[in-house]
Formats: structure tokens, sequence, C-alpha cells
């Protein structure tokens, strides 16, 4: 069953820049998702309250 996720993009000043809601088959499939929506900003996802994990931008 499918689960619902936020990924957060984390401004330099540390506050959410920008949410975005993704729907999953799993908590892998989402840190896959979101791995791939890392740009400029750090990228954080959650799963209701529980944190899944920090995505870093490569130098």
């Amino acid at each position: 069953m499918a689960a619902e996720y936020k990924v957060y993009a984390i401004g330099p000043d540390g506050h959410i820049i920008l949410r975005i809601d993704l729907v999953c088959d799993d908590d892998a499939a989402a840190k896959e998702r979101a791995r791939q929506l890392v740009d400029a900003h750090p990228i954080e996802l959650w799963r209701g309250e529980d944190f899944l994990g920090r995505f870093e931008p490569l130098s």
C-alpha cells in the first residue's frame, strides 16, 4: 500500500523553502525519488513525523 511523504528543500538559513508531497510504494522508493529532487539545496524526507533522511547537493 502506498504511503504519503513530504520532501522539504532547506535554504541556507536552515528554513524550509519548498515542500513537495509524494506518494510512493515504500520508504526505499521515496528515498530514491527524494535523491532525484536534490538540486542546489539539501532535501529532507519525512513520512508523517518520521524523519527518513537528508540528501545533500553534490559539490
